[in-house]
């Protein structure tokens, strides 16, 4: 994601962002060791059907990278308004969305296999047609085939809160992708981030509110959007009292 020194988004759970996850050196694998990435790739079974549908699925549905500007409308065959998802985990939250605003495209960025193939099984078992994934560093994608004001809004859920403060500078939400983010949103498009950390999520309303194209919708914290379902850890945590806190900001 960009002059980030190590951050992208990762999950607290697996059904959050959950390959994105900070690095302060590009994987070994990758092509160009020495770029900044956003994620690491980390070990995960491939289950026989999520392989199916990588198989099967994974032509129609996933994108090939490309450092050149997406064309939204071909790659979805439609014109539709464009979401943008940063590490989506296992997909249960992505597909469920994607059912209930079938009038959206959603553009989502993963470089997990199982998470890849668990989203292309559901999007199989739902029917779902207005999804497309990127197995790509979401950081990359945005600065190279995302053009300014091409977002109608960006979805950031439960990002990886590095816990111990010496590893705060690997959290995802800092200015700098930030701006890059509010530069590609359309005027009225909106970010959604929703973490249950509550000092990240302090730190996600310190950085968001700073901003001079972003406006809060809300004053401090928004209400849980209707479309975000509840995942099964943070119904899990909310038993136990864990809190969850959902930030929405507008282009100005």
């Amino acid at each position: 994601m960009t002059t980030i020194t190590s951050p992208i988004a990762s999950d607290a759970n697996p059904d959050a962002a959950s390959s994105q996850q900070g690095a302060t050196a590009a994987p070994a694998d990758v092509a160009h060791p020495k770029a900044i990435k956003s994620y690491v790739l980390r070990a995960g079974r491939v289950t026989t059907g999520q392989a199916k549908a990588l198989e099967t699925l994974g032509p129609r549905f996933v994108l090939d990278y490309a450092p050149a500007p997406l064309d939204a409308t071909a790659a979805f065959g439609r014109a539709a308004p464009l979401i943008l998802e940063i590490g989506f985990g296992m997909g249960d939250a992505t597909a469920h969305i994607a059912q209930v605003r079938p009038e959206d495209n959603f553009l989502c960025c993963e470089v997990h296999a199982p998470g890849v193939g668990a989203l292309l099984k559901r999007v199989g078992e739902g029917q779902i047609e207005n999804i497309r994934i990127l197995q790509h560093d979401a950081v990359e994608v945005i600065d190279n085939m995302l053009p300014e004001g091409s977002l109608d809004g960006v979805h950031i859920f439960f990002p990886d809160p590095w816990h111990k403060k010496r590893h705060h500078k690997r959290r995802l939400i800092q200015p700098p992708l930030v701006a890059k983010l509010a530069s590609r949103l359309k005027p009225g498009g909106y970010l959604h981030c929703a973490t249950d950390w509550e000092p990240y999520a302090e730190q996600i309303l310190e950085v968001l509110s700073a901003d001079p194209h972003l406006l809060n919708s809300a004053e401090g914290y928004a209400p849980q959007p209707a479309y975000r379902p509840l995942t099964k850890f943070e119904n899990r945590g909310l038993r136990l009292g864990h809190g969850v806190w959902d930030l929405v900001f507008k282009r100005r």
